[in-house]
C-alpha cells in the first residue's frame, strides 16, 4: 500500500468531510482514508496496482471539490 494526501478545496463542513470519503471509498483498491476540515487534506492508504492518484483526485473533484496541487 502507498499512501498520498491530496489538499482539497471547498470542504465546508462534516457532511463534506463525509462526502470525499465516500467518493474515494468507492475507489477499488482504496484502503484507510483520513479526511480533515481543519486541515483541508486527506490522507488515503491505496493500492497503485489498482488505482491511481489521478483517480483519486478525479474522484474528488467529481464529488464537488479542488484539489490544490
Amino acid at each position: 500500500m502507498t499512501t498520498t494526501t491530496l489538499n482539497i478545496q471547498g470542504m465546508t463542513c462534516g457532511g463534506c468531510v463525509n462526502s470525499v470519503k465516500r467518493a474515494l471509498a468507492n475507489l477499488p483498491g482504496v484502503g484507510q482514508t483520513d479526511v480533515s476540515l481543519e486541515k483541508g487534506q486527506a490522507t488515503i492508504e491505496y493500492d497503485p496496482a489498482q488505482v491511481s492518484p489521478e483517480q483519486l483526485k478525479t474522484a474528488v473533484v467529481d464529488a464537488g471539490y479542488d484539489v490544490k496541487a
